[in-house]
Parts: structure tokens; C-alpha cells; sequence
């Protein structure tokens, strides 16, 4: 017996994706047929057959993530994708009874004739080994790959059905693996003879299987399964076979008491004398260094802890240290925490970004919470409305409903804005089942808090009207709630809805045409609306029907809002609440990018308003005028300006274009189509419509960018020189926003408890991407090729101009 037999690695222990290789597809595939509606002559030339393979992994039966495809195949005598996949899941994550499905598609076939076949593996053995190496996993012809526990369709070939063929593919597996010693001379030999065996072999049966190919990543040892935690399975005896044994320690996942015992001495209160007086090495400094550059989504090592903790008095002028420090604190101890919020009070001041990641959940003490209060109050009306959605949501993670944090929220406010905004992101998180109690609470104090605030010096309205004026936007709500159950109720097309909308405006309704007292917008509180205009009013060709309402104002002016019922906004505002910010961030550092950051309002679980922008889709755009550039030289004609329209309309055209290029790639929006990108007048481009963020895009193989080759094309083409500025915008804009990663992954950490679909399904997941879209990991001049290269790729992605066709022809029928 060899030594290394016994050698091994535990599941549990490995942090690395799952990754394996789509190889290629053996066995004959039968010529694709061809559908009813193919109404093509007998003579035409036989079709090529366009494959594809989706995999995806199945734990203890149930699908786990998004299924992953590789690219298209065009028809060959074999077809080799030999592409790896990587998925988010990691090997530490899987169960025993984890499984891979395979399903081969074909694109060039007609209805109903797409399907090629399906195969499932485990990953792990019968002895709970994970499988490495090359497997090839026979089709079942006609049946998409079932991931079930009790599968339905397992690609390994039955015992009754293996032969010499099968026996010699699981040796070669074995030697591949550096299993089998390697004798080059023989081993020619060996291959030799073992291809003829398979060339008889296919002759005999007729090669009636089909098979892929998979290869899955290797390790220098075996990979046990085992659970993260302590190891509760029963003793088994040991066997005089070279088997692996499985052996219960019940002192597993315990702490080691000689390591605790040797950690409490260290942060004991006596050494607090002698490490006032320490001062880290030139070494230890750029460690502290580096640490203090760690997102904050990254948990500290042990060592990093212990580091942060021996060096906090000579930390204590480095504000950026402070929440470092506050991680790394044994919260538990109650000395160690008395002496950390001593320490804390004496730190240099935070900034606001940092405060914020003290209301996280990860922090759960309420004087580490409270001091981030008060830094909060230092904050002027302005800034405070960028985070106020988030604030709000940190309300979730707070130790009692009546914290630091929800009196802060509700004192009496001034600003009609903050007022406004504020009750309204509190009344929509009335219906969560697990934190009703608290909102209510909350709502109920900025209520009297409200009503107890008198007049202003100034002669501005007293508490009571200013709410009474707020309730009446949900009275205003509630009531156009009412008119679309009403006009959806109409059979008919969409004019009769919109006949039918303007009836009752002017009927039985007709107090909205004409309110009592003026109401505040929900949208722009600081703006007061007198009534409806009912002839101005219509409904959008859609299947929620929404409306487009035109109001008039109180200064002699209109303006126009969009009201959905049955939709939830709460994504869309969150979103563009994040364009809002990243447009501050941006003109902070004098880069405007002239975008179009349009207000949304969520004013409750499938309802909510829009502001209507002047605007058409790219689809339309292109329908009408066949380019962009058409388009705008129809409002800003210039003989002598470049393609023939202005030089500022095109500049705003570029700029916007980089913008909303940055920030859709930081946000990962998908489901991107000319009807989803809106043109002005002016030249700004904006997107609409955010159903899918966070990376999750309902279409396959979407690009990194959202960049359409009818923008590229309005600038110019890849090679003109208003091309190359936009690159420039870009990368400017991304060094720009990735100075401020730091906030952005702490607005989204702080909604993590948030019912908004693209976070609550999986909020660490969600974060971890957001964090890698900023690509911390490199400087400023790299992140400038990695981003000039991010470019190239999604304007060369031929195969999302496909699907544009597709979604386009979909949509001219509906």
C-alpha cells in the first residue's frame, strides 16, 4: 500500500467553483426534419443541424441557479464545443446527492423539433468521491435531462449493456488521471489497438447512441464529500481493503480551547497598556494596508482580526479603520466590547459611507449603530434623499422599533420632499408579514411627529395640513387604482380603454378633474397639482393597460405622469434611485454624461408612478427614420456639423450612451431590446423597464455591455473618431463610479433584507457580483483595458442581434 492512497480533500474544505468542459457530441446524428410550416421543395438543399448544450445542476433534486449553455455548433461530422463552464456554485456547497443535466438542443429545426436529447450525472460516486475526469454520458433521444433524485434519464450506460469498449474508456478515464503509470511505447501500442476495438465496435451496433462528452476538473487528490460542520456520521468498521473510512470525531467544528485560551490572553485588558504603546513594522503596515482596502462585503481572516485588534490605538487616526476594527471585536466578551465602544467614541471621525456599512446587518450592537446615527446627522437634506430607501430597509436590521435609527428618520422634518418620500417608503412595507409591526410603529411616530410640527417662521403650512396634504396622495392613488379596474373591465381595443378613461375623468369622476384643495405630486412633492386633464390623458398599448395622466399645476404649468397597477416598481425605483446617485457621483467629479435619471415611485406591492419623458424607443426610431442619426438631424440639422446634426446633439448622444453603457454593465440589467431604449429629442438616450438586474437576463448569452450596433453605428462606426470618445467616456466614467464601490455595495448590502425579486432571492449572491463588476482587483490603467476590451467583445456578440430579430417580430404580433 502506497502512502499517498490515504490522502484526500474534504468538499467542505474547497472554495472554488465548480468548473467542467462540454467537450464534444459522439454517435450519429440524424438529419434535423423539417416542421409543417417549412414549406420548402424536396430539391432544396438538405439543412445544417445548430447545436447547442444546456446544463444545470441539480442539488438533492432541485434546480440550483441558472442553467448554462454553451455556444451554437453548425453541423459537422462531429460537433466539438470543448468549452468550460464555470458556475457560480461552489464545490463547498454541494450535497451527496448533487447532479449535473445535459440537454442537447437544435436551433434549425422547426416547432417541436428542437429537442436532441437529454443525460443526468452525479458528481459523486457510490464512496462519495467526487467524479474528475473525462465521462461520456449516452442521450436519451427525445427527453430533456431530469434532475431528479430517481433521475429518469442517467447518462451512464446500464451494467447489462457495457462491453470491451466501455471497460477500455473507464481505463483510459484512469489514465488520464495519472492513475495508470504511463509507458510511452506501449501506451502508443494500447491506443492503436483500442481504436480498432472501437471502430468494430461502432460497425456492430450501428453507432444508435448519441453521447457527450464532459470533463470535469481534476484535483492533485481525491475529493471526499463531506457537510461543513461537524462530522455526525456513525463509525464504521475498518476493512482490510485500501477503501477509504470514515471515522467519527465528535471534537470536529468545536473550538480548540488551547487556541481560545491563548486568543482571550492576548485581548485581555491588562495588555491594553502595553499595546497603546505599539507600533505595527513597515510589514505590518502595508498588511493594515491592504486590509483597509477590502470591500465591505469581505469577512477578516483570524490573523487579520487579531492584527487590527493588537495595533487599534495606533489605528484610532485612520478613520477608515474603524469599521475594520469594529469586525474584528469579540462582541460576546463584554469587556472587550466595553473597551471597543470606548475606543470607537475617541476614533477619528467617519464618513458617511462608512456609517452606512455600521447599519448593515452585520453589526448588531445598538451603540455601534447609534454612533452611526450621528454621523448621519450630520448629513445635509440632499445627500440624506440619495439613501433614504436604503435607510429605511436598515430599519429591518435593527435591534427594537423604536431605535436610534427610526427616530432619526422621523423627527420633524421640513423638507416636504424627505416627508413625503419618507412616508410613502414606509407605508409600502406595511404588508411584509415579518416587519409590519415595526413599519406601522414607525409610520405612527413620523405621524405625530407631523402633526405636532407647527408653523414655520417663514409662514410655510403647520404640521397638520402638510400631512393631511401627503394622505391625499394615497386618497389620489387609491381613486386612479379604481379607474383602471374600470377601464381594463372594457372590451375593446385599446382607443375604447381610452375613451372609456376620459369618460369617466369628465363623469363620474370628474373631481379629479378639478380638486378640491391642491394635492402634492408623489413624484415631485415640491410641485402642486390642481386636477387631470382629461383630453390629455390616455392609456398605453399594453397588457397592464397603464395610464398616461397630464395634470395641471398649480404655477399655470402641466405635467405628465405614468400610473401602473400590477406591476411591482420597487426594483425600477431602486434602480434608478442607483442611476441618480452614480449621476451625482459623476458630476461630483465634473463628468456629465447628460443622463436621464427619471423619477419612480413605488406606491405600493404592484402598483406605483412614473415620470412620463418625451421620448421614443430605438425600435420605433429605426422603424420610422431606418437610422438614429436620421432621426436627430431632424431636430438639430447642422450642413456643417458632423453626419449632418449639430455637434452638441451628438456629443449628448455619446455621452448618454457612455453613461447607461457603465452603469447597466455595474448593475448587470438584462432583457435589453430597442424597446427598452428611449431616445429625447435633444440626443439622450436612457433605458427603461428593469425586470432583470444583478446579472439575470431572460435572454441567453447576453453581452457583458449593452451597446447596440445601431449606437455604434449613429457614432460612426468602430473606427470613426466619435467611437473612440465614447470608449473614452466610458472608462472614465468607470474609474469615476469604482472610487465609490465602497457606498454602492453598502446601499445594497443595507436592502439585503429588502422583498425587491433580483435581491431577495439570493442577497449574497447578488452583492458578491456587484462587487465584481468594479474589478477591485486592479488599478486604474488596467481597468481601462478591461474595459476597452469588455467593449469590443459586446460589439462583436453577433448572436443578441439575433435574438433583437426575434424579440422584434415578437413584439409586431402581439
Amino acid at each position: 500500500m502506497s502512502g499517498n492512497e490515504f490522502r484526500f480533500f474534504l468538499s467542505c474544505d474547497i472554495n472554488l467553483p465548480v468548473t467542467y468542459r462540454i467537450e464534444k457530441l459522439e454517435g450519429k446524428l440524424l438529419p434535423p426534419k423539417l416542421s409543417d410550416s417549412d414549406n420548402v421543395d424536396s430539391t432544396t438543399e438538405e439543412r445544417k443541424a445548430e447545436l447547442y448544450v444546456e446544463s444545470t445542476l441539480y442539488i438533492d433534486g432541485a434546480p440550483f441557479g441558472l442553467p448554462m449553455r454553451t455556444r451554437l455548433e453548425t453541423g459537422a461530422p462531429s460537433f466539438c464545443w470543448n468549452e468550460l463552464i464555470t458556475l457560480s456554485t461552489k464545490y463547498r456547497d454541494l450535497t451527496a446527492n448533487s447532479q449535473l443535466s445535459f440537454t442537447v438542443w437544435d436551433v434549425s429545426c422547426g416547432k417541436g423539433g428542437g429537442l436532441i436529447g437529454g443525460a443526468t450525472i452525479h458528481l459523486f460516486n457510490m464512496k462519495k468521491q467526487l467524479k474528475t475526469g473525462k465521462h461520456k454520458l449516452r442521450l436519451w433521444p427525445g427527453k430533456e435531462a431530469d434532475g431528479s433524485i430517481n433521475t429518469t434519464t442517467p447518462g451512464k450506460v446500464p451494467r447489462e449493456e457495457r462491453g470491451e469498449l466501455e471497460r477500455l474508456e473507464k481505463l483510459v478515464n484512469k489514465y488520464e488521471r495519472g492513475q495508470i503509470q504511463r509507458v510511452d511505447w506501449l501506451d502508443r501500442l494500447a491506443f492503436k489497438a483500442m481504436d480498432k476495438i472501437k471502430e468494430s465496435e461502432n460497425s456492430r451496433n450501428g453507432s444508435s447512441h448519441l453521447y457527450v462528452v464532459v470533463d470535469f476538473c481534476s484535483f492533485e487528490h481525491r475529493v471526499v464529500f463531506q457537510e461543513s460542520g461537524a462530522n455526525f456520521l456513525l463509525p464504521s468498521p475498518i476493512a482490510s481493503t485500501n477503501e477509504l473510512v470514515t471515522v467519527y470525531d465528535p471534537e470536529v467544528g468545536k473550538i480548540n480551547p488551547s487556541e481560545h485560551k491563548q486568543l482571550k490572553l492576548a485581548r485581555s485588558l491588562n495588555r491594553g497598556i502595553i499595546d497603546r504603546d505599539l507600533k505595527p513594522s513597515i510589514t505590518e503596515r502595508k498588511s493594515i494596508q491592504r486590509i483597509l482596502k477590502y470591500p465591505p462585503t469581505r469577512n477578516l481572516s483570524g490573523d487579520e482580526r487579531q492584527m487590527l485588534w493588537k495595533f487599534r490605538f495606533s489605528l484610532m487616526l485612520e478613520k477608515r479603520a474603524l469599521t475594520k476594527f469594529l469586525r474584528c471585536v469579540e462582541w460576546s466578551d463584554v469587556q472587550e466590547a466595553k473597551q471597543a465602544l470606548e475606543l470607537m467614541h475617541k476614533w477619528e471621525s467617519i464618513d458617511l459611507c462608512d456609517a452606512l456599512e455600521l447599519l448593515s446587518p452585520v453589526f448588531e450592537s445598538e451603540e455601534v449603530r447609534a454612533y452611526a446615527v450621528s454621523v448621519l446627522e450630520k448629513a445635509d437634506d440632499e445627500e440624506l434623499q440619495c439613501y433614504l430607501l436604503q435607510l429605511v430597509q436598515a430599519l429591518r436590521f435593527e435591534r427594537s422599533d423604536k431605535s436610534s435609527l427610526s427616530h432619526f428618520l422621523v423627527q420633524p422634518l421640513r423638507n416636504v420632499e424627505l416627508a413625503s418620500f419618507l412616508r410613502w417608503f414606509v407605508a409600502v412595507e406595511l404588508h411584509d408579514p415579518a416587519y409590519a409591526k415595526r413599519f406601522y410603529c414607525t409610520y405612527e411616530i413620523l405621524e405625530e411627529s407631523m402633526l405636532k410640527l407647527g408653523a414655520g417662521a417663514s409662514g410655510d403650512e403647520d404640521g397638520y395640513k402638510l400631512w393631511q396634504s401627503l394622505v391625499r396622495q394615497t386618497e389620489l392613488t387609491a381613486q386612479l387604482c379604481s379607474i383602471m379596474r374600470d377601464v381594463r373591465n372594457v372590451r375593446g381595443g385599446t382607443q375604447r380603454k381610452i375613451e372609456k378613461l376620459r369618460q369617466l375623468l369628465s363623469g363620474l369622476l370628474s373631481e379629479l378633474t378639478y380638486f378640491d384643495e391642491p394635492i402634492r405630486s408623489p413624484l415631485a412633492p415640491d410641485m402642486l397639482i390642481t386636477g387631470i386633464i382629461p383630453s390629455e390623458s390616455s392609456i398605453f398599448k399594453s397588457a397592464l393597460h397603464p395610464l398616461r395622466l397630464t395634470f395641471r399645476t398649480a404655477n399655470g404649468g402641466c405635467c405628465k405622469i405614468i400610473f401602473k397597477k400590477g406591476d411591482d416598481l420597487r426594483q425600477d425605483q431602486l434602480v434608478v434611485q442607483m442611476v441618480s446617485l452614480m449621476d451625482r457621483l459623476l458630476k461630483l467629479e465634473n463628468l456629465d454624461l447628460h443622463l436621464t435619471p427619471y423619477r419612480v415611485l413605488a406606491t405600493g406591492h404592484d402598483e406605483g408612478m412614473l415620470e412620463f419623458i418625451p421620448s421614443k424607443p430605438l425600435a420605433q426610431i429605426i422603424s420610422e427614420h431606418r437610422s438614429i442619426v436620421s432621426y436627430l438631424q431632424k431636430f438639430h440639422p447642422d450642413e456643417n456639423g458632423p453626419f449632418g446634426i449639430t455637434s452638441t446633439c451628438l456629443e449628448t448622444f455619446i455621452k448618454s450612451c457612455a453613461g447607461y453603457s457603465v452603469i447597466t454593465y455595474i448593475l448587470g440589467i438584462g432583457d435589453r431590446h430597442l424597446d427598452n431604449l428611449l431616445l429625447r429629442d435633444d440626443g439622450r438616450l436612457f433605458h427603461v423597464d428593469f425586470g432583470f438586474i444583478l446579472g439575470r437576463d431572460p435572454k441567453p448569452f447576453p453581452p457583458p455591455m449593452k451597446l447596440c450596433k445601431e449606437m455604434v453605428e449613429a457614432m460612426g462606426g468602430a473606427e470613426s473618431q466619435y467611437y473612440t470618445r465614447f470608449k473614452s467616456y466610458c472608462c472614465e466614467a468607470y474609474n469615476i463610479l469604482r472610487k465609490s464601490s465602497n457606498l454602492i455595495l453598502n446601499l445594497f448590502h443595507l436592502m439585503a433584507g429588502s422583498n425587491i425579486p433580483d435581491i431577495a432571492s439570493d442577497p449574497e449572491k447578488g452583492i458578491l457580483k456587484l462587487q465584481e463588476k468594479f474589478r477591485l482587483d486592479l488599478d486604474d490603467e488596467e481597468c481601462i483595458h478591461f474595459f476597452q476590451d469588455l467593449i469590443n467583445e459586446s460589439v462583436s456578440a453577433l448572436f443578441p442581434q439575433m435574438v433583437e430579430t426575434i424579440h422584434r417580430w415578437a413584439q409586431y404580433w402581439r
